[in-house]
């Protein structure tokens, strides 16, 4: 019997957030909004996303035992966010310092803190969680030796692994083969690809698609923004998902509950097409407003599909 529709394993962080008329330049200062702090953390996003969907979650991530660290919990729980996995303490709580334009793009620099200190012992010590997961859903702001752990230990469970390389690194030995899906967008995908300048100079999602699943992956999704995403499997099928019409206010999270709300329905059931075509919808509610869990639609919260009226 499976406790959790989804285990979310990554990072938690205190987003400090100021927008501004322009990014600066190299060497220049603009003023900007007043500083706004919010929860964040791609692996705290994508588990109050799921679960702010009705997703029974868990994450397992680690804070400091600071005032940062108890507004994450406390955003977690009021959420429904089970956080039996969430460990305190070993440094202070991870930072993010993101800027937003009047466009709602962001640039984003982010100083790790406690999540630098989750552990593959953190990872073995947290097995029952691993479990009782139908999914477990990963990302990169944590050690690249913790993913490949949670990665192995999700399969030994026999769990489906959905992974973010984001922030993008190369990823460990033998953790692609068990993605199902790996989730990229177009930088993501390119670096990636950096080795191989053809599929990285594609200007297709398709081509990266194929070369991404030439490395190993089950399956393949790109997203693309207000275009919606793209879907590809091993059989050499792929699909485009088109996203809903939304005026973008601030993109920050929206990958972030795109991920989350995807690895829920696959947890749900659905394929991995029907999935995607949910979670486009969450994410383009998601650019609507600002800021990232504060962003997170519920489901009677998200636009309508192509189509529909």
């Amino acid at each position: 019997m499976h406790g959790y529709d989804l285990l979310v394993v990554g990072s938690a962080n205190a987003d400090l957030v100021i927008g501004v008329d322009r990014r600066p330049a190299a060497g220049e200062t603009v003023l900007g909004s007043d500083l706004a702090v919010h929860p964040g953390g791609k692996g705290g996003n994508q588990s109050v996303a799921a679960a702010r969907l009705g997703a029974r979650t868990a994450l397992l991530a680690r804070v400091g035992d600071d005032a940062h660290g108890r507004l994450l919990l406390d955003a977690q729980r009021a959420a429904g966010v089970d956080t039996a996995g969430v460990l305190v303490g070993g440094a202070p709580t991870g930072v993010a310092l993101i800027t937003v334009d009047p466009s709602g793009d962001n640039s984003i620099v982010v100083s790790p803190g406690a999540n630098a200190r989750l552990t593959p012992d953190d990872v073995r010590d947290a097995g029952a969680l691993f479990a009782a997961a139908r999914v477990v859903s990963l990302q990169l702001e944590i050690p690249p030796d913790t993913v490949a752990a949670a990665v192995r230990t999700s399969a030994e469970a026999g769990a489906r692994v959905v992974l973010n390389p984001s922030p993008p690194a190369p990823l460990p030995d033998g953790v692609p083969a068990l993605c199902d899906p790996l989730v990229v967008n177009e930088h993501e995908a390119r670096f990636l690809l950096s080795d191989d300048p053809a599929a990285a100079g594609s200007s297709t999602p398709e081509a990266w698609a194929a070369a991404l699943l030439a490395r190993g992956p089950r399956s393949v999704v790109v997203t693309l923004g207000a275009e919606g995403a793209l879907v590809a499997t091993a059989d050499g099928s792929s699909v485009r998902v088109p996203s809903p019409p939304v005026r973008a206010v601030d993109t920050t999270g929206a990958g972030d509950a795109f991920t989350g709300a995807l690895g829920w329905r696959l947890g749900a059931g659905d394929d991995l097409e029907t999935a995607v075509r949910f979670a486009v919808r969450v994410g383009a509610a998601a650019v609507t407003r600002p800021g990232a869990q504060a962003s997170f639609p519920a489901a009677e919260e998200l636009p309508e599909p192509w189509g529909e009226v």
